[in-house]
Formats: structure tokens, C-alpha cells, sequence
């Protein structure tokens, strides 16, 4: 592996020093799903040795290395402080300036209907994770007791298993780092209050079983720090469980930080550009049966 890196860190940096030569600052126009021209930087270069899998519904059924790379770096961002560099003015002033809670109970949960394409087995650039998330997100914290974390994921895998019929409501299905847990979709959902467009609030808990949380014990009365998007923090999809607990506490916040940014530097920083073996399947987080 260590002979890998080193070969490809060789062919990123030539790869980087092409695009300067063509043109020094070079930037790739995108338009995002909101209509929006985004200025992506073309030097930007990473390997994967396997495919990433997002496209065609993949992270809205079960797990995927794709939704486990995404969430480790949502994860990482907050665990690292990185996340306090990027708290906005109104947070600061209030002295909200860092994830109230220790590395074990924090964790990260991105929809898989954010997750819209594949990353393709070789070098690849923002472009690319531009398309796999083709929206203006920003990483958020929302804090939750374990009993909230319980429903959320209830609420949010009501739709399993996925099918051509349940497609539109398994976006709300959450990849997750941090959490092992279960889905048994023996169990009917119980569908309370409508939410949204294709959801219902849980009435009762049932479908879903959290094994662990970093590693420990799930722990129901805990306060577990949640990172995740703006767009789940303000209640999308089958979020209504994110909505009511930020609404409750100030310290869940939005933070200014993009969440492809916080891809990159994760990508960057800590798996030095190459994305290796670690990745190539997903990890075992999540079982739906």
C-alpha cells in the first residue's frame, strides 16, 4: 500500500503541475441542482483504487462505501476541531465555538439521497464529487439523545427495503459514521402523522436496532452530538426528529463550512489523497434485513 501511495501521490502532483502549466488558478464552471454556476478548483486530485458507489438509488438501500467515506469525513471534521475554525458570527459571539461533546459521542449521518453518483476507480477531481453532491450543503451539528437518534433512524428507514415504488422515500435512508445499527424490515413501519411529501412521523419504534455507538454501548439518555447537513438539520425528507431538537437547543448550529470542502480536506489530510483498501466495500455499519 505504502508503494501505491507513493506512485500515486507521484502521478497527483504531475497532474497538478499539468493543470498549472495550462493555466495557472484554473477553475471548472458546474451548475449545481439549484440552477447556481459554481467555480470548482481544477487542481483538486485524489485516487480511489475502487469504485465509490452513490448513483442509481445505491445509498438509499443500504450502506455503501461511498456513504461510508462521506460520514467518516463529516466525523472527522467535527472530532479533529477542524468544525470550530468554521462556527459563524452569531455562534461565536455567543461562545458556541466547539462540538459539545466527547469523540465517542459523536457521529455523523448523511441521507442517501444526497449521494446522487458514482466516483469512478482512478484519479478524479471536484468535479466529480460535484456531481455526487450537486447541492450547496453545509456541514450542521444538532444534538440528540440516544432516544431521538433511535427514532430518527427509524423514521428515516421507513421505506425499506427499497423498491422502484419506495425509490422516492428511501432518500431519507442514512448512512452513518459511528453506528452500527439494524434494520429489519420484517417489521412494519408505524406510520404516525404525515411528514412531507412520502413520510410519516414513527408512532412507535420497532424496525430499528442501534448495536453500538464508537465502539460502545448505545445508550439511550445519552447526548450524542450529530453531525450532519443543513438540510437535515432543518427537518428534509423524514428529518422531523432534527428539526424539533435543534429548535429546542441553541448549541445545534449551521456552520459555514461546505460539505465538499470538508470532503476534500478529509480526502487530503487524512488518507493522503488515495482513497485505498479501507474503502473498497462498505465497512459493516449497517445491516438491513
Amino acid at each position: 500500500m505504502n508503494i501505491l501511495k507513493k506512485a500515486v501521490s507521484m502521478i497527483l502532483a504531475l497532474s497538478m503541475c499539468l493543470s498549472f502549466a495550462l493555466a495557472e488558478g484554473t477553475v471548472i464552471s458546474f451548475t449545481d441542482a439549484h440552477g447556481n454556476i459554481l467555480e470548482l478548483d481544477a487542481t483538486l486530485r485524489a485516487y480511489t483504487g475502487c469504485t465509490l458507489l452513490g448513483a442509481n438509488g445505491a445509498a438509499r438501500g443500504g450502506e455503501t462505501n461511498l456513504g461510508d467515506l462521506w460520514t467518516d469525513a463529516l466525523r472527522w471534521f467535527a472530532v479533529s476541531g477542524t468544525i470550530g475554525e468554521y462556527f459563524d458570527e452569531d455562534d461565536v459571539t455567543a461562545g458556541n465555538t466547539f462540538v459539545d461533546a466527547g469523540a465517542d459521542h459523536i457521529v455523523a449521518l448523511w441521507n442517501g439521497g444526497n449521494l446522487r453518483a458514482d466516483i469512478a476507480e482512478g484519479i478524479f477531481g471536484a468535479e466529480e464529487l460535484a456531481q455526487v453532491l450537486p447541492y450547496p450543503n453545509k456541514v450542521a451539528v444538532v444534538y440528540l439523545t440516544g432516544a431521538q437518534l433511535l427514532e430518527a433512524l427509524e423514521a428515516a428507514s421507513q421505506a425499506l427495503p427499497l423498491t422502484e415504488g419506495s425509490e422516492a422515500a428511501c432518500a431519507s435512508f442514512m448512512q452513518v459514521s459511528g453506528i452500527v445499527y439494524t434494520v429489519d424490515t420484517s417489521v412494519a413501519y408505524d406510520a404516525g402523522e404525515a411528514y412531507g411529501e412520502h413520510w410519516f412521523r414513527a408512532a412507535s419504534l420497532g424496525r430499528v436496532t442501534i448495536e453500538e455507538v464508537n465502539g460502545l454501548p448505545f445508550d439511550p439518555e445519552a447526548v450524542y452530538a450529530v453531525i450532519t447537513s443543513n438540510a437535515n438539520f432543518n427537518g428534509m425528507d423524514s428529518s422531523y426528529v432534527f428539526r424539533e431538537a435543534q429548535e429546542a437547543d441553541p448549541k445545534s448550529t449551521v456552520t459555514t463550512a461546505v460539505v465538499r470542502d470538508v470532503v476534500w480536506m478529509y480526502i487530503g489530510s487524512e488518507l493522503d489523497s488515495v482513497i485505498g483498501d479501507n474503502y473498497s466495500e462498505s465497512q459493516g455499519r449497517i445491516t438491513v434485513r
